[in-house]
């Protein structure tokens, strides 16, 4: 059976989601899958845009058997060589030693370094601007470097102002019935997955994305074909924003996240305070997140997501807690920046935790430490209480000023 949607005139995607994995790149987890997209043009000549992954081969070779059928395959491209879009790329050719590899120089010295494959004569390679005719398709070549991967480029089919993107404007989560997001409330059903999906696999490399959008900006697009999640074909101007906002390192809404680490609960306690006196004074969209509790991809996410966040954390073996320590080194590794960020700490003979969050704070481009920080010894105290207040007053009057 075929599971295959045709989303443009002699264009197909044939991918697969699996549902199964646990964590994508064994690391960030899944609660509603990931999917894996391939997409084929049937022209004159035929061409494959990427492979997938072995946990969905059977289902994608049963998927291009069925939509060939009986026909050669006469190009695969390869936008990405990340083995979760090209680990069944060497059993394909074994399958087809009819098709030519169209791709890029360094996308050929990876392929070369993951299959031992007899390629001489079997590829051609492509720069920035090359071209594909296919018959009334022409597939147009850019480069885009280091979105995620060094060797990554995407294609532009002329004709049906399909923009094949790679890993750009992908997300985590399992494709259902429909594979567009035309249908579907993107916002409530798929926007927390895609700003995870983006803050963790690509918010490191804003500049590179950049580049990407000016050389998009120039295209019709008309259908965004993504390598994981839905597709697009209208409100594209509202996914090319957000790509925008994000890799641009600023924040998608004015509002605070508070993400706290807590042993026994009192630092957990001041941080649900803290939020309620911000609601109080009509700050809105404002999340409590328990670093010991959540992945640190989603508080990635919701990094991207704030203006402002608020770290609360207690000194652990005189330093800072080993939870909070680990989301201010994915804070670094990810090169997040921009944002104002309270800091509250607790410690009942020594506070040393804002003083080390400070520290770390430091390294980041343009992130502003919010007066007053708060310190707590042991439980709250009735003082304490108050400097909640002062600090609840200082972000709400800090968001005020847009």
């Amino acid at each position: 059976m075929n599971c295959t949607v045709n989303i443009a005139r002699d264009t197909w995607w044939l991918g697969a989601s699996d549902r199964r994995l646990a964590r994508f790149e064994n690391l960030f987890p899944l609660t509603r899958g990931v999917a894996y997209n391939s997409y084929l043009i049937l022209d004159e000549k035929t061409v494959l845009l990427d492979t997938a992954d072995w946990s969905v081969g059977r289902r994608f070779f049963e998927n291009l058997a069925g939509l060939l059928n009986g026909r050669g395959l006469d190009y695969v491209v390869v936008h990405h060589m990340e083995p979760d879009h090209a680990a069944t790329l060497g059993q394909l050719l074994a399958a087809h030693p009819e098709t030519t590899v169209v791709c890029n120089a360094k996308t050929l010295a990876m392929i070369n370094q993951f299959f031992a494959l007899p390629l001489e004569g079997r590829t051609q390679l492509v720069a920035e601007g090359g071209e594909l005719c296919t018959g009334a398709h022409t597939l147009r070549f850019c480069m885009a470097p280091m979105v995620h991967w060094p060797e990554v480029m995407v294609s532009y089919d002329t004709l049906t102002g399909a923009l094949f993107s790679a890993d750009a404007f992908g997300s985590f989560g399992a494709l259902e019935g429909d594979i567009f997001t035309n249908k579907q409330d993107f916002a409530a059903n798929w926007l927390p997955e895609a700003r995870r999906y983006y803050a963790n696999i690509v918010g490191k490399y804003g500049a590179p994305v950049q580049a990407l959008l000016k050389k998009a900006a120039g295209l019709d697009i008309r259908l965004v074909c993504p390598l994981h999640g839905p597709l697009w074909k209208e409100d594209i101007d509202y996914l090319v924003g957000l790509y925008d906002t994000w890799s641009r390192y600023q924040p998608e809404e004015r509002t605070v996240s508070v993400l706290y680490a807590s042993m026994y609960g009192h630092t957990e306690a001041a941080a649900l305070r803290l939020a309620q006196l911000l609601a109080e004074r009509g700050v809105e969209g404002v999340t409590v997140h328990d670093v010991s509790g959540e992945d640190t991809s989603w508080l990635m996410a919701e990094v991207w997501r704030c203006s402002h966040l608020v770290l609360a954390a207690p000194t652990y073996n005189g330093g800072l807690y080993p939870k909070m320590e680990n989301l201010l080194a994915d804070m670094k590794a990810l090169a997040a920046q921009n944002r104002t960020v309270a800091l509250i700490e607790n410690g009942s003979w020594a506070p040393a935790a804002a003083k080390v969050m400070r520290g770390e704070l430091e390294s980041l481009k343009n992130v502003t430490v919010l007066e007053p920080v708060v310190t707590i010894k042991s439980a709250v105290s009735p003082a304490q209480e108050q400097a909640l207040a002062d600090l609840a007053d200082a972000l709400a009057a800090d968001l005020a000023k847009g």
